[in-house]
């Protein structure tokens, strides 16, 4: 009898760890950052981007929650000069907002499938510099909108904290490019299926 009691207390404590990351009133606080530079052969100077965008989400029940996140992005682009066309640099930087929700899925006291759907939203503008990326002038602004669905799964080495490996499943996207005016000049509809599982995002998130 005392073996069966401390074996039923045993599976509850797993149960309970399990549980408390993603149970209802939890907190979930993560985020996105990355950068990348690249130098195509024979070019002058680097492509660079960076994307920063941190996140907070809140358990509404059990295993679904709810949030968003905010932040900027930022984009540099060197063209060298060919014969007599000058070089130039283009500039892009945006505001980034992304509602979200997730909904977690046990599969054993420490792991948990992860689907996410989220809204990704960017409100920005182009601008144009000189061959030594200096003197900038804006000449165009963009806002891009989508919807993404995002499969993953989360490790749990502990109950407040989590590392995440998530891939891209299904997406689409609309971007409009206007001039200083207020002119639409150009823009682009994407729809994208498929997940490359060779090339997940790694992430963290702490449950609090």
């Amino acid at each position: 009898m005392k073996k069966l009691l401390l074996s039923l207390i045993a599976v509850s404590a797993l149960a309970f760890t399990t549980q408390a990351q993603t149970e209802k009133g939890k907190f979930m606080l993560g985020g996105n950052v990355e950068f990348d530079s690249n130098k195509p052969n024979n070019a002058s100077k680097s492509n660079t981007s960076l994307n920063i965008i941190p996140s907070v989400g809140y358990f509404v029940t059990d295993n679904l929650a709810i949030g968003t996140g905010i932040g900027f992005q930022t984009a540099k682009n060197h063209t060298d000069a060919v014969g007599t066309v000058a070089g130039f640099t283009t500039k892009q930087q945006a505001f980034v907002v992304a509602p979200f929700a997730r909904y977690y899925k046990g599969i054993t006291e420490q792991f948990k499938f992860f689907g996410q759907l989220s809204v990704p939203m960017a409100f920005g503008n182009n601008k144009l510099g000189d061959n030594d990326g200096n003197n900038y002038t804006k000449v165009s602004k963009y806002n891009n909108v989508g919807v993404a669905l995002s499969p993953g799964f989360a490790f749990f080495p502990s109950k407040k904290f989590g590392i995440e490996f998530a891939v891209q499943g299904i997406s689409y996207n609309d971007n409009t490019n206007k001039d200083n005016n207020g002119t639409k000049i150009g823009g682009n509809k994407e729809f994208n299926i498929g997940a490359n599982f060779f090339a997940p995002k790694i992430g963290v998130q702490f449950y609090l």
